[in-house]
């Protein structure tokens, strides 16, 4: 039985026809919120033509909105790349049976976790030069940021993931002679990454979301090209903020459907990698191994 059969009710028809209401009934509220919405721009002038038709000029992408959407993909994709890095250590460090790792390593994901992301960046960019008395590439400041961020809190996903295994896939593994690096390496931290899958993506999404933080230092991202220096030439700021929120959308539903093929392809594949010759069965119960985990 699976769990989501376990935790989840099926409605019945009374219940599915008093949510097809509910949603015939919220559907008609949010029609009348987006009518609300485009009368009260209409009436403001928002809607006229002019201030549309830079978004039909090629130089309008060429020099605002795609070198700008172009740095935010650069500052965002070093950044997932680190703080995976970073969150699969620090949730290792924290997990050690070493008090001289674990501590510190709980210390440093809990601080970043703890201070604000702009008020990081601003240090990174003006605190670092007083210590090295060398500039600091605001490049370099938007990604450190970003990484030391959102990698702490990929480092508490991981951890949170890794305790979620059931604990004979570990004992499975210890039985056939993997040492404890493998063992979390191989057998564990692959399955916690599958299981915590949604929280990843949703934090990888709101990394790409906060690249927008570095338009307070000056980074040139598309909130800073594709809204605040278009719309002073052309004077469209809503239009501009629509458009750059549009695109930000769009990037974030490729983000996510990415992570929902990925999810599908490693549900199909109910395998950890192989270790030592053998393979760790993921999910198998083998009575003499704990109740946990099988070998095969």
């Amino acid at each position: 039985m699976s769990t989501e059969a376990v935790i989840y009710d099926h409605p019945g028809p009374r219940a599915k026809a008093r949510y097809r209401i509910l949603t015939v009934v919220f559907g008609v509220l949010l029609l009348a919120l987006l009518y609300w919405v485009y009368a009260k721009f209409d009436e403001k002038g928002q809607w006229a033509a002019a201030l549309w038709k830079p978004f039909t000029e090629s130089s309008t992408w060429t020099d605002y909105i795609l070198p700008g959407l172009w740095h935010t993909i650069q500052a965002a994709a070093v950044a997932m790349v680190l703080s995976l890095v970073f969150g699969v250590v620090f949730a290792v460090g924290r997990l050690s049976d070493h008090w001289w790792v674990r501590v510190p390593a709980g210390a440093v994901v809990e601080f970043f976790r703890a201070v604000p992301l702009l008020l990081m960046m601003f240090f990174i960019f003006f605190g670092v030069p007083f210590l090295t008395q060398q500039p600091m590439s605001i490049f370099w400041a938007v990604v450190a940021g970003l990484t030391l961020y959102n990698g702490s809190v990929l480092a508490e996903a991981f951890r949170a993931g890794v305790h979620a295994v059931p604990r004979g896939q570990s004992e499975a593994a210890y039985a056939i002679g993997m040492r404890k690096g493998q063992v979390m390496g191989q057998v564990l931290i692959p399955q916690a990454a599958r299981a915590m899958l949604p929280v990843i993506v949703s934090q990888l999404v709101v990394l790409v979301k906060d690249t927008a933080l570095g338009y307070i230092i000056s980074y040139s991202e598309l909130l800073q090209l594709g809204v605040n220096n278009l719309s002073a030439n052309f004077g469209n700021v809503v239009q501009a903020a629509i458009v750059a929120a549009a695109i930000y959308i769009v990037v974030n539903s490729v983000l996510t459907s990415v992570a929902g093929w990925l999810s599908r392809r490693t549900r199909r594949s109910g395998r950890a990698p192989r270790a030592n010759g053998r393979t760790v069965i993921m999910g198998a119960t083998d009575p003499g191994m704990g109740g946990g985990g099988g070998v095969a």
